[in-house]
């Protein structure tokens, strides 16, 4: 079977049923029919370019991008595309990681990521989520977080979870954990975070993974539970990422952490990189360890041991030793946001910061943006850091409800998305961090509950700490929004959500006849404030996939001649 085209996603023969479906009901299932032919045909034209690119040279390389661009189904993700082949047309260092995908990685990796979460996830999962909304109200999110266990081989101080009960057995069945994805998957959703815990604790999360061979899942992991046979299963099914959590570097890891764990960290890296499996690390900022991580010397090992990416948090006081003087300081905040930039533009690992690059996305994510958490107790909170919940999703199957009634209806989502996009400035997103205020209203206006006990402390004894330190950065944060980096964000709402019903009036216009000023991925010089400045283009038609198909055989001749 062809690991980048899963059978499911073949095109399927009319049952008996069929006859007997309503006019409404028939549209639906040959809508749902064309998708899948749409995925398959793509899917065969994403493989043949694979096989042919083999060994990539930058040529190939900006040819495939060029190919992505000419499929893509909308003016944003043709902006994008066309922003990247600029970028790397001039050599720049997000080419690097390209090379690295399509000559270091594993081909089982390489094309589950580019079918799974470009064609699936992005491709077609854009077409179902305009649909839920042209239905529903509101577009289900991208991605989908789920926490199946809080069991933990570690005991790391400031563990966001950490208030959880840690040594109980896992709640969530397998059942459960394969319906919350099988739901997602009907809203359009291909992309999963697996966190926990510690995800590796449960022995059947490999065989999920493989059930479920038509998504992505990133796993945020301590790295340590990871044996060769985890490796070579990695490898096989293809389509799983991993982020391993580090402090820094030796000392900051091991103090946090216990004593060898970055050692074994390390090690871990070594055998990921040696198998060609898809890896970055994770590191969440204290004040003690926030200027190490925000260190280019920090970066360059991280490329060394392999790292295509890295993701930076910042230490909440909603866990395990919730003491807000360990937040970084909000100077130091600043630093890491110019840091997540800076690296960007000078090193071959894409580098995202959690809070500071919210301008990528809008705002904030959570409440069923562009996502949503459901913990191990199967609490359906807005964010894994923001624990409090409307609704439980054992108690919502046993009532013969779709995950859909939480995520897009539940009125604790509602109110958040109602509040978090208040501030103009997409600096300051976090309704925990920046405007604790939009937590309390949405939780009183709601009777939301605590998922543990202690939650509460984020709007009662940590309130005035937080406020204040939200007002401080904030000063910071109208200084970086207002010194012309950001004038793009500022000009085209919503285009992370591609929905382009969404966008700020004229937004499409300029995106097809103009240059664009900055650039969505941040990858750009600050030098004039412009950024990348990528032709737009397009005539806004939809793209049929028989074309694109034989398009991308034509591509083939000029992709490896």
């Amino acid at each position: 079977m062809n690991p980048a085209t899963p059978s499911s996603a073949g095109a399927t023969a009319v049952s008996p049923q069929v006859t007997r479906l309503g006019l409404g009901d028939l549209a639906t299932y040959l809508n749902r029919q064309k998708e899948k032919a749409q995925s398959h045909l793509m899917g065969i034209a994403i493989k043949e370019l694979m096989d042919a690119l083999g060994r990539c040279d930058d040529r190939k390389l900006i040819g495939f991008a060029k190919f992505l661009a000419r499929a893509a189904r909308t003016e944003h993700h043709r902006a994008q595309l066309r922003q990247l082949v600029e970028l790397w047309e001039n050599d720049h260092p997000s080419l690097g990681i390209a090379r690295k995908l399509f000559n270091d990685i594993h081909p089982n990796c390489r094309t589950k990521l580019i079918y799974n979460l470009g064609v699936l996830g992005v491709w077609q999962g854009e077409i179902r989520r305009r649909e839920f909304k042209r239905v529903e109200g509101h577009r289900p999110p991208f991605l989908g977080v789920i926490s199946p266990t809080n069991r933990c081989n570690l005991k790391c101080t400031g563990c966001y979870s950490g208030l959880f009960p840690r040594d109980v057995a896992d709640p969530m069945s397998w059942e459960v954990f394969d319906r919350i994805i099988t739901d997602s998957k009907e809203l359009g959703i291909h992309f999963f975070t697996i966190t926990g815990g510690e995800p590796f604790v449960r022995n059947d999360v490999l065989d999920m993974f493989e059930k479920h061979s038509d998504c992505i899942f990133h796993v945020y992991t301590n790295g340590t539970r990871i044996t060769d046979k985890h490796v070579d299963r990695i490898v096989q099914l293809g389509n799983v990422l991993l982020s391993m959590s580090v402090e820094g570097f030796r000392e900051q890891t091991n103090e946090r952490r216990g004593r060898g764990v970055w050692e074994s960290v390390m090690e871990t890296m070594d055998r990921l990189r040696s198998a060609g499996c898809i890896f970055g690390f994770s590191a969440t900022a204290t004040r003690l360890n926030a200027d190490v991580i925000a260190s280019e010397e920090f970066i360059d090992l991280m490329i060394d041991k392999g790292c295509l990416y890295g993701w930076q948090f910042i230490m909440t006081p909603t866990g395990k030793d919730d003491d807000p003087y360990f937040m970084p300081t909000p100077a130091q905040r600043d630093r890491l946001r110019a840091h997540a930039m800076d690296m960007r533009r000078k090193k071959p690992i894409f580098i995202a910061d959690f809070w500071n690059d919210a301008c990528l996305t809008d705002g904030c994510m959570s409440a069923g943006t562009l996502y949503f958490h459901i913990n191990f107790k199967g609490d359906i909170e807005p964010c894994v850091f923001v624990h409090f919940a409307e609704q439980n999703v054992f108690e919502l199957y046993r009532n013969g409800g779709h995950l859909k009634d939480a995520i897009l209806h539940g009125s604790f989502f509602k109110a958040l998305r109602t509040r978090n996009r208040r501030d103009p400035n997409r600096l300051r997103p976090c309704p925990i961090l920046d405007h604790n205020e939009y937590l309390e209203e949405s939780i009183v206006a709601t009777g939301a509950y605590p998922t543990h006990v202690g939650a509460e402390a984020v709007i009662t004894d940590h309130r005035e700490a937080l406020r204040t330190w939200g007002e401080a950065y904030g000063e910071l944060a109208e200084k970086a929004w207002n010194s012309g980096e950001y004038n793009f964000f500022k000009n085209a709402s919503h285009l992370w959500l591609a929905d382009e019903d969404d966008w700020a009036p004229g937004t499409v216009e300029r995106l097809r006849l103009k240059q664009q000023g900055g650039c969505q991925n941040f990858n750009h010089s600050p030098a004039n404030g412009n950024g990348c400045g990528v032709q737009g283009g397009g005539n806004g038609n939809g793209h049929n996939a028989h074309t694109e198909t034989s398009r991308a055989k034509s591509d083939l001749i000029e992709l490896t001649v």
